[in-house]
């Protein structure tokens, strides 16, 4: 019979609470659901737990969990209005947006500075159909994450549909080296050899592979290096 009673208790919680937290997060704005800053995250992720415990545990009190899941509604609308009218404040709430590559070439102290793999930005470009970092003029991690990505003139698919200009082939870079490490087997897939890509290096005065951060090549056996020590002066990315 306590069971039953507690179930009981259960589904009258579950649809209680559903609602108002549908009404608060809708309250909280749209960037609480879609780019979710590091507040918000965390706002999301607090109001996941307590309505979690709430309906989890029949012993919790009620109006407890409903009072604190509306407090910190208007707290994070509060913080979100603040951040809106101080921005030094709002920055100190986020994170920056960082450059991660420019002018095709990647921002090696960057990338170690928040810790991005090559692979995951690479992924990330794919999902932008950018295949090959050359084409990139900007790209830019932001502070929600998401990787914004500016291509060069040449590049940018409006301009060349207004030229009227088609490529007869698509140029996708393959990574060739990756942190030093040497793929072999995209140098097999163009017929290449080791002393071409040596060659290429040096061309580039590149004298140890351990050099290089990374390297791709395309069907035109065209070659893209950033190095490990490259100096490239970022400008100052504002939100």
């Amino acid at each position: 019979m306590d069971t039953l009673k507690e179930l009981a208790i259960v589904f009258g919680r579950i649809v209680t609470i559903l609602p108002l937290v549908l009404f608060m997060t809708l309250y909280m704005g749209r960037r609480s659901i879609g780019q979710l800053p590091v507040f918000d995250f965390l706002a999301i992720i607090t109001l996941g737990a307590v309505v979690g415990a709430d309906i989890a545990d029949p012993k919790i009190e009620h109006l407890h969990t409903a009072f604190a899941i509306v407090i910190i509604a208007i707290f994070q609308k509060l913080v979100a209005r603040l951040k809106i009218h101080n921005r030094l404040f709002g920055r100190r709430l986020t994170f920056e947006p960082v450059v991660v590559i420019q002018d095709g070439a990647f921002v090696v102290r960057n990338i170690n500075r928040i810790q991005y793999s090559i692979d995951n930005l690479l992924l990330m470009l794919r999902e932008k159909d950018v295949f090959d970092i050359s084409e990139v003029h900007l790209a830019i991690i932001e502070g929600s994450g998401n990787l914004s990505v500016l291509k060069k003139a040449a590049h940018t698919p409006v301009t060349r549909k207004d030229l009227g200009v088609v490529d007869p082939s698509i140029s996708i870079g393959y990574p060739v080296i990756v942190e030093g490490k040497l793929y072999e087997s995209v140098l097999d897939e163009f017929s290449l050899s080791t002393a071409w890509l040596y060659h290429a290096l040096n061309q580039k005065g590149i004298t140890d592979i351990e050099d290089v951060f990374f390297a791709s090549i395309n069907r035109e056996h065209n070659i893209m290096i950033t190095e490990k020590q490259q100096d490239i002066t970022t400008p100052q990315i504002f939100h």
